[in-house]
């Protein structure tokens, strides 16, 4: 049986996942500097995860997978109106460049992907923050 989290703590974890997510970025932002671009989407994406995932911690919103993160993301923000379709784009977009990276022979992410995608996460983080 899962128990409910206290208000204190609750909010403790959501600040803990904006930290996170935002020492991520950094990360990323090294990976990118060092050229190994693979890492610096994989990056990006968790960056943008923890960030995802705190947003729904604080409206109650829980799931186990990251796929479930994405689904009630896009059900509960992005189909509501609450979160611009562009922002949700940028969550599905890392979503399936990570997969691929980690998953898929012979996928490569170049600096110009890291490039244009870098700002969008960065986007994505600091508007689900403001959300909190």
């Amino acid at each position: 049986m899962k128990t409910l989290m206290d208000e204190e703590s609750k909010k403790a974890l959501i600040t803990y996942r904006i930290e996170r997510a935002y020492a991520t970025l950094r990360e990323a932002e090294v990976m990118r500097r060092e050229s190994f671009c693979n890492a610096a989407v994989n990056r990006m994406y968790y960056a943008c995860y923890y960030a995802a995932v705190a947003l729904l911690l604080k409206h109650d919103l829980t799931t186990q997978t990251h796929n479930g993160v994405k689904t009630l993301l896009g059900l509960h923000f992005v189909s509501t109106g609450k979160l611009p379709i562009k922002i949700g784009k940028t969550f599905s977009t890392l979503f399936e460049k990570r997969h691929s990276g980690d998953y898929d022979d012979f996928a490569y992410c170049d600096e110009e992907l890291v490039d244009e995608l870098l700002p969008q996460a960065r986007l994505f983080v600091d508007t689900l923050a403001g959300m909190l």
